[in-house]
């Protein structure tokens, strides 16, 4: 044994000065060359060193990354996350190696989860969909980048995050960098007046815009609430969280987003429904509210009145777009309805399989009714049609919304038991509340806004989703030492 822990200590001390010398080397050749991205030579090498002896650190690394990752266009057209991406996708193939490698350190339990059973077939019918596309290459890529934010946020959680004091930790990892961009973004909003249209400009580099930047505030803050609450009053980290709470709800109140304040609305709300065990009425209130809706707006072409007018306007203060938004005045608004009323025409005609994963902007505006176009409707952006929800209808069918709902329908209704079941364990219930109050706030979103395929809330839906399975094996495991003692 000594002899082996000898070899193990040469080998590591050889690789040590070999970093090191291919460290000083790209550091000396980037200086005096201007080749910058010679440094990421070094850095790849030990990320890549530290995978092989030990990859938590650098799973704790990639959501100290999220906050500050910042969006990069390639000369090809396509775009990445730096650093954030090249992390999920290096950690998936980790997790797939060593799931092939070593298929016994995966907890089967987790796998026979019928939580994990639902995702898997959510992912297979957006395969199969992506199969018959109508347009196979997007929709590929689509089902490929779905794939690693599984493999990563999904099911190397349920793997790495099996001990709950691990996943407490990991908290302060996010929230750190997370304040710390806000901070810059709230002093940097300040120098423009914090004014409603200056509020995209000063989000970058680290958020796309300001719906961006106020989805992750708001989905941290509940879980951020419930981990201040863990340390007594008035210690140094006390003071810390309170002034990181402090500052991400300025920047959420600072960010001029109606989704953030509706969402956290609704996880206040949320908070009492799960309290009461109340999620089942919920769901289902909301479940039979969604045809009444449609029913209402159906009959007699009560849909037509809302058709953008000469009164519809792109504005400039928060308080006009807030009006506006009631009155369906407001450019966003009407342009959301637009898109709309194309994806619903679409379901119609594509109902088994969609038009594929990824392909709504490729052949919606062939589907549009030009009565309700804005001067926004071009689209240059290319983006999407602004409700997750409808997304998965038109580009999965109705059986991938189907699958879809039941994933998110059973979560809700998976926390509400566990955090019930969870006893007298304080600290378990306080994790429990606040991933599903995270999860209200991103389902919140979801109704204006796609938004999961994105690193800074998609990897936090999929994280919670496997941290409640975790938490759920724990209760049971507990249960049925305290059956056999008694």
């Amino acid at each position: 044994m000594p002899a082996t822990l000898s070899s193990d200590n040469l080998i590591r001390e050889k690789l040590f000065w070999i970093l090191g010398a291919i460290t000083a080397l790209s550091l000396w050749y980037a200086i005096t060359t201007g080749e910058e991205l010679l440094l990421a030579i070094p850095f790849t090498l030990i990320l890549g060193y530290q995978t092989l002896v030990n990859y938590r650190p650098i799973y704790f690394l990639l959501f100290a990354s999220i906050p500050i990752s910042t969006e990069f266009y390639l000369s090809n057209g396509l775009s990445t996350d730096l650093p954030s991406e090249p992390l999920i996708v290096g950690l998936m193939l980790v997790y797939v190696l060593q799931a092939i490698a070593r298929p016994d350190l995966i907890d089967a339990k987790f796998f026979r989860h019928p939580l994990t059973l639902i995702l898997l077939a959510h992912f297979l019918w957006i395969a199969f969909a992506a199969i018959l596309s109508s347009n196979q290459t997007v929709s590929i890529k689509f089902t490929v980048a779905k794939f690693w934010y599984l493999a990563t946020f999904f099911f190397l959680t349920g793997h790495l995050m099996r001990d709950e004091r691990q996943t407490w930790r990991l908290w302060w990892w996010i929230i750190i960098p997370l304040t710390l961009a806000t901070l810059k973004v709230i002093l940097h909003h300040a120098s423009l007046d914090f004014g409603f249209k200056e509020i995209n400009a000063a989000t970058s580099p680290f958020f796309r815009n300001h719906v961006n930047y106020a989805a992750i505030l708001a989905l941290i803050l509940p879980m951020l609430w419930f981990f201040w609450g863990r340390y007594r009053r008035w210690t140094m980290a006390w003071w810390v969280l309170a002034a990181a709470a402090s500052l991400l709800f300025f920047g959420v109140l600072t960010a001029y987003t109606r989704a953030a304040y509706v969402a956290l609305f609704l996880a206040a709300v949320m908070y009492f429904v799960i309290r009461l065990r109340l999620m089942r009425w919920a769901l289902l209130g909301a479940v039979m509210l969604v045809p009444l809706f449609f029913a209402y707006m159906i009959y007699n072409n009560k849909f037509m009145d809302y058709a953008p007018s000469e009164r519809t306007v792109s504005h400039v203060e928060f308080s006009g777009i807030v009006a506006a938004t009631y009155k369906m005045e407001d450019v966003s608004t009407s342009e959301r309805y637009y898109r709309w009323i194309a994806g619903i025409r679409m379901s119609f005609e594509h109902p088994v399989s969609g038009v594929g994963p990824g392909n709504f902007y490729f052949f919606y505006k062939q589907y549009t009714l030009n009565r309700f176009a804005t001067y926004v409707s071009d689209n240059p952006e290319k983006s999407g049609i602004h409700n997750y929800f409808l997304m998965t209808l038109v580009e999965q069918g109705w059986l991938g919304l189907l699958f879809f709902l039941a994933m998110l329908f059973y979560t809700l209704i998976l926390g509400e038991r566990v955090y019930h079941e969870s006893g007298s364990n304080i600290n378990r219930k306080a994790l429990v509340m606040g991933l599903m109050l995270m999860l209200t706030v991103i389902d919140a979103f979801l109704l204006m806004n796609d938004m999961i395929e994105t690193d800074k809330v998609g990897s936090f839906f999929f994280f919670s989703m496997a941290i409640l399975i975790n938490l759920d094996l724990a209760n049971k495991k507990e249960a049925v030492r305290s059956s056999l003692r008694s």
